[in-house]
């Protein structure tokens, strides 16, 4: 008999434990990576904004599950919803069946989503909601090719790479899908030079580029987007897995710019941070088009999408987030939050900028000057300082601080705060404190920079 491991075993393992297994089994490279920025804590109970290790130190979480958490961590108002169907006894996956509480929650995205986006498909992931809306719009327009933004971020799935904006990620699995484009973020006219040159099925972006370091687009530029597209027949799919459900201070950030895509890409917060779900919404003439009637009906499917208990947990969170009107509280949060870290900026050089909106902010720091690191390094130190200045001052946040959060994937320069939509302005200000103490600490982070890299980013590119 093979010495399986139980669930009661597994609550009562170490850290060290739960880092050799790690290592051993899931991803060295990560639970090293993690050792080395003293980040390989075990965290063992979350509530709200709050998480807790096995020593009993408390942390306020700033990162949110990269945007997955904005009701909060175990929100009680979904995980009863869970419960309640779990002990009904509902049948979870039944696929020869019309699920309910999937066509409960199609009927709420139906009412919640901007315009005339009436039908959903339901998966598990983002990278998955993009796959499907990508399929979509090729069936749909009878064409091939998607435009795509550099420094996006839609996913690592194949279709999905293919229109991330970031070489680092594509080269090493190349071929991707061909045919596939990027243009510049916030460039209306390079994007319209795109266009006529026709064959796009459509252009796929972000209303806040959140990996490619928070970058906030020009004002009316999706309005002109909408047109653009609109002007040469191509679909516009508009990827709010990360914007969505009232990060940005409106329900979905296309509400900002009084706007409606052809799909809408949704995902993270959708779950209420218990489940795992993602969707697109598309119009029903779309709809029509890419599956009407019964055999194209299932071209495609998930057979997890649309599950019972996940389905069940997106009711309860888009409840969650209408009643305690949440989208307001994040518009109101996030502008504190912006304006105490504007105090921060000219009073610090080593900031170069502050940028975001509702609770999506990203603090950007400038490079440190290479020649100098390289004399103080011998070389080591250029490439970590960087593309890890971000990771940097995460670690201080944490060590010193017990405040989590995390540097953005497309630009480690930069580090990301999207705490839970219930954040406190009394946890705000323990932030903006904790970073002025660093920043006074070591004068402009720099003595932080040169200590630290050392020892534990530039480990992680040596050979």
């Amino acid at each position: 008999m093979k010495d399986l491991m139980s669930v009661d075993q597994a609550l009562e393992l170490t850290k060290n434990d739960v880092s050799r297994l790690y290592k051993e089994h899931v991803n060295p490279g990560f639970a090293t990576m993690l050792s080395l920025l003293n980040f390989d804590r075990k965290f063992v109970r979350a509530k709200g904004t709050k998480v807790w290790d096995e020593d009993g130190n408390e942390y306020i979480d700033f990162l949110g599950g990269y945007g997955s958490l904005n009701l909060g961590h175990n929100p009680t108002a979904v995980i009863e919803a869970v419960k309640r169907v779990m002990d009904q006894g509902l049948p979870n996956i039944l696929q020869a069946s019309m699920n309910t509480m999937a066509a409960v929650a199609a009927y709420n995205l139906s009412k919640l989503t901007p315009g005339n986006l009436s039908h959903t498909f339901f998966c598990n992931s983002g990278t998955e909601a993009v796959e499907g809306a990508i399929k979509t719009a090729r069936i749909a327009s009878g064409k091939e090719r998607i435009l795509y933004c550099q420094n996006s971020f839609h996913g690592k799935t194949m279709g999905s790479l293919s229109v991330t904006g970031r070489d680092k990620y594509q080269h090493p699995f190349e071929p991707l899908i061909p045919g596939n484009e990027r243009v510049k973020y916030g460039d209306l006219e390079e994007l319209e030079e795109k266009l006529k040159n026709g064959g796009f099925a459509a252009f796929i972006i972000e209303p806040i580029q959140g990996e490619g370091g928070i970058n906030v687009p020009p004002e009316h530029y999706f309005q002109g987007v909408r047109e653009l597209c609109d002007k040469y027949n191509v679909y516009f799919i508009l990827d709010e897995i990360q914007t969505g459900f009232g990060r940005t201070g409106k329900m979905f950030a296309a509400e900002h710019d009084n706007i409606v895509p052809d799909f809408l890409c949704m995902a993270k917060s959708l779950g209420g941070g218990v489940m795992p779900i993602g969707a697109f919404s598309t119009t029903a003439e779309i709809w029509e088009r890419a599956y009407g009637g019964i055999d194209k009906a299932l071209l495609h499917t998930s057979t997890f999408g649309g599950n019972t208990l996940a389905t069940t947990a997106a009711v309860a969170t888009m409840n969650e987030l209408v009643e305690k009107d949440l989208p307001a509280n994040a518009a109101e949060k996030g502008e504190y939050l912006l304006a105490r870290l504007q105090e921060l900026v000219g009073k610090y050089e080593i900031i170069k900028e502050v940028r975001g909106r509702g609770l999506l902010i990203g603090l950007e720091f400038k490079e440190l000057e290479r020649g100098l690191l390289d004399k103080l390094s011998g070389g080591m130190l250029s490439k970590a300082a960087k593309e890890y200045l971000g990771a940097m001052v995460a670690g201080a946040l944490m060590n010193d601080h017990k405040i989590i959060t995390a540097y953005t994937l497309n630009n480690p320069n930069v580090i990301r705060f999207e705490p839970a939509l219930i954040i406190t302005k009394e946890e705000i200000d323990y932030l903006i404190d904790s970073l002025e103490e660093i920043f006074s600490k070591n004068k402009g982070i720099f003595s932080m920079a040169v200590k630290s890299a050392k020892t534990v980013i530039g480990s992680i590119f040596r050979k």
